[in-house]
């Protein structure tokens, strides 16, 4: 054969067609449909999911996870010191308590100016620690798993210190000022008085705890409200504790509702004929003022937890459109 001569002109030869764009074109078109696809089949298995997990039946049980944890699942003896957060609550606990125990010995039990001093503490701390400033509340919490362990701990061990040092700063004017006025005390608690005072301290914490569980619903939203609930429950335990105690059984100085404040009342004897009534006096005021309000406070906030969740959302409906149960009323 002969041998072809090259063009000379050096164009190429442009006749043949260029497939490989529409191959681009064709492949970005399958691509993108295919990706519609996925996202709808996506869509549609969400959707059916959803629908599956709404149809199934809830748990009629209102008591379920009644005593589930309320606190953070990182708090332990290991990680709470691991932020100054605990130690701004516990010197607010410090403080709280110091000037709940200074209005407690120097104005007594009287309910107008615990009310209102009372309502200011627990707005101010607030904020700061949870305006505990009282083992019962402190323990109902704990009980409640609202609060750790170690958290309350420390938090009873701050309250005691805040009482001592109320107790020492009152002390100090009154040992500088001329006037020989003595410090108040708790009646003697003996054998005979020993339920009358124990009872009437069960009741009124639990009366307290009550109201400070279901303040803490109010708390976040308004700090004014939950202190004038908290303020309120114990104006009424006060009252309650004066009507009972002095008017049926002629006793004075007889409750305190708050172990902490009762500790500084001196309720813990320090003299006797011997060493067995001496224990046997001060086991007696450590039940009443101590043990049983604590007691006390469990029974309050387990009592809130149980009829809160009885009730559900409660009796919050005034039939009308709003508020979605028309057809409850209507029945």
């Amino acid at each position: 054969m002969a041998n072809q001569k090259p063009n000379k002109s050096g164009k190429k030869n442009n006749s043949q067609p260029e497939p490989k764009k529409e191959l681009k074109e064709s492949k970005d078109i399958k691509s993108t449909k295919d990706v519609k696809e996925t996202k709808e089949v996506k869509e549609k298995t969400s959707e059916s999911k959803a629908t599956v997990v709404a149809s199934a039946p809830k748990s009629t049980n209102p008591l379920k996870g009644f005593f589930a944890r309320k606190y953070g699942e990182n708090e332990n003896i290991l990680t709470i010191f691991k932020t100054p957060k605990i130690w701004g609550a516990l010197i607010g606990e410090v403080f709280g308590t110091m000037l709940l125990v200074m209005v407690l010995l120097t104005l007594g039990t009287n309910p107008l100016h615990i009310t209102f001093a009372v309502l200011g503490l627990y707005v101010a701390i607030f904020g700061i620690s949870g305006a505990n400033l009282n083992p019962l509340v402190t323990a109902g919490l704990m009980a409640s798993r609202r609060m750790s362990a170690i958290r309350g701990v420390l938090y009873m061990l701050a309250q005691l210190l805040g009482g001592w040092l109320g107790l020492i700063v009152i002390n100090a004017f009154r040992l500088a000022s001329e006037a020989s006025t003595p410090l108040p005390i708790m009646n003697e608690v003996t054998g005979e008085t020993f339920w009358a005072v124990a009872l009437v301290e069960l009741l009124g914490a639990i009366v307290i705890a009550f109201a400070f569980a279901r303040a803490l619903k109010l708390a976040k939203k308004n700090a004014l409200a939950f202190g004038f609930v908290v303020a309120s429950s114990m104006t009424l335990a006060i009252i309650f504790g004066m009507v009972i105690t002095q008017n049926f059984f002629g006793i004075q100085y007889g409750f305190m509702f708050n172990p902490v404040a009762a500790l500084m009342y001196q309720i813990l004897p320090t003299s006797a004929d011997n060493f067995g009534e001496l224990a046997q006096m001060a086991g007696l005021a450590a039940t009443a003022y101590v043990i049983f309000p604590i007691i006390g406070g469990i029974v309050g906030f387990y009592l809130s937890d149980f009829t809160s969740r009885l009730a559900g959302t409660g009796y919050s409906c005034a039939c009308d459109d709003e508020c979605g149960c028309t057809e409850v009323c209507n029945k």
